[in-house]
């Protein structure tokens, strides 16, 4: 037993380090930090983006709910009332459904328009109308909007509810 006592002692003394002793070259430390900061910048772009569309498909969604209350309230009311006067030309909505207005900071609205025009070359146009609907916002510095055309006729549906 004492020689091999003797033999690591040699083989420590002559330069060789033992396995326990071992460590990392700067090099193996910069590539791994390097690949730690990359998937972390990555995590951080993906996280982003996944919000930005969450956001923007919310604001398609309460778009286009807004647009079908405006286009249903149209499609009951009665033909003599299908004129500029009764129905507003131009009408702002909260983002959020609940709320009455546009009151806290950072809330945006919906800003709309609507255009009552005679159908494009149509023999029973005195019968007829069409309604468009405009609707916009801004999101960030993007400004969107979505659009609606119905027809409402004379003898449609109001005719027989009333």
């Amino acid at each position: 037993m004492n020689q091999k006592n003797h033999k690591s002692t040699q083989l420590n003394l002559s330069g060789a380090t033992p396995r326990n002793q071992t460590g990392h070259t700067l090099v193996e430390v910069m590539v791994a930090i390097s690949l730690l900061g990359f998937m972390v910048v990555s995590l951080y772009a993906g996280f982003s983006s996944g919000f930005a569309v969450l956001r923007v498909a919310r604001e398609n969604l309460r778009a286009t709910q807004i647009l079908e209350e405006r286009m249903e309230v149209l499609r009951l009311i009665k033909w003599d009332n299908v004129a500029p006067g009764f129905i507003p030309m131009t009408f702002t909505v909260p983002f959020y459904a609940t709320q009455t207005t546009n009151t806290r900071v950072g809330d945006f609205g919906y800003t709309g328009t609507v255009t009552i025009t005679n159908p494009p070359a149509e023999t029973y146009s005195d019968h007829l109308r069409m309604i468009h609907i405009d609707l916009t916002w801004t999101s960030g510095s993007v400004t969107r909007s979505r659009q609606m055309t119905t027809y409402v006729s004379k003898y449609g549906l109001q005719h027989y509810l009333y």
